[in-house]
């Protein structure tokens, strides 16, 4: 990227918990960006393995906050120097140009030709996700990111301006899991998302039906508070999968990779089912 030296602040938080098995990939890839004018700040939630010693060969902004990771992104962003902050978790591994678009598509949001008075402001960068990791489980995550890559329901921003990031508050740190839409939704209200075509590399791991079930039952307990702030109904495409217009708009793709597509509705069976008894324990077990 040209102007390097005058090209403003990104600031890259992370949030780790036992992260070692893919930080390290991760921050290579942030070392590799084509935009170089950056700091990495991580804030670890009391790892007991290797994640701290990793982070120190990249970075001295190396925190230890807790409990969640709504807390811990708001700390991040609090130590932030820059005048933008992206938002990562440690399982992510980012394609060369990321940054550089994200800056460019908030610096000129109508594109070229446009006059500055009709740019319109923006508030946040969606960056799309590509799924990877191993065995059957991952494949089928993968398939569902394919699926639903450009819905608003499944994609949420990471790259804001600081100023519009602690406009409204940062991230609710009553949530865990529903954060991810929450900001985004909240500043949509006034400001415009955007979203590029360059992808973050997600790393699933070995998924089992199980973790998933728990991941969802986790994420689930605050759904009720998500859907109370953004006044969502219980039953939408939020909550209820089989709901989102993208598997019927997409019924071809679906068809075509029968395996893949049963696999694909069985997990999604079971996350629901996590992800409801969640919501209901979250909602009138502990409130």
């Amino acid at each position: 990227m040209k102007s390097e030296k005058r090209a403003p602040m990104v600031s890259v938080v992370i949030t780790t918990r036992n992260s070692a098995n893919t930080l390290g990939r991760l921050l290579k890839s942030i070392k590799q960006q084509s935009y170089k004018n950056m700091e990495i700040i991580i804030v670890d939630n009391n790892s007991s393995d290797k994640t701290v010693e990793i982070s120190k060969k990249y970075t001295r902004k190396v925190y230890n906050f807790s409990p969640e990771r709504s807390a811990q992104r708001n700390f991040g962003a609090k130590k932030a120097k820059g005048e933008y902050v992206l938002i990562l978790d440690s399982d992510m591994v980012l394609t060369t140009i990321v940054i550089e678009e994200c800056f460019e598509k908030i610096k000129n949001p109508s594109g070229p030709g446009q006059s500055q008075k009709s740019k319109i402001k923006i508030g946040g960068v969606v960056i799309p996700e590509k799924s990877f990791g191993r065995g059957f489980w991952a494949k089928i995550k993968s398939f569902e990111r394919e699926i639903n890559q450009g819905e608003a329901y499944f994609e949420s921003a990471r790259f804001f301006p600081k100023n519009i990031f602690w406009k409204f508050t940062g991230y609710d740190e009553s949530l865990t899991g529903p954060e991810d839409w929450d900001l985004p939704q909240r500043i949509a209200r006034i400001y415009k998302i955007e979203r590029i075509n360059y992808f973050i590399l997600h790393n699933e791991g070995s998924l089992t039906l199980a973790t998933l079930f728990k991941k969802k039952f986790y994420y689930g307990l605050s759904v009720h508070r998500y859907l109370k702030i953004q006044n969502l109904p219980i039953f939408g495409p939020a909550t209820v999968y089989f709901l989102r217009p993208a598997f019927y708009k997409n019924w071809k793709k679906i068809l075509l990779h029968p395996l893949l597509s049963f696999g694909m509705f069985l997990m999604l069976i079971v996350e629901m089912v996590g992800g409801g008894l969640g919501y209901l324990f979250g909602r009138f077990g502990n409130g």
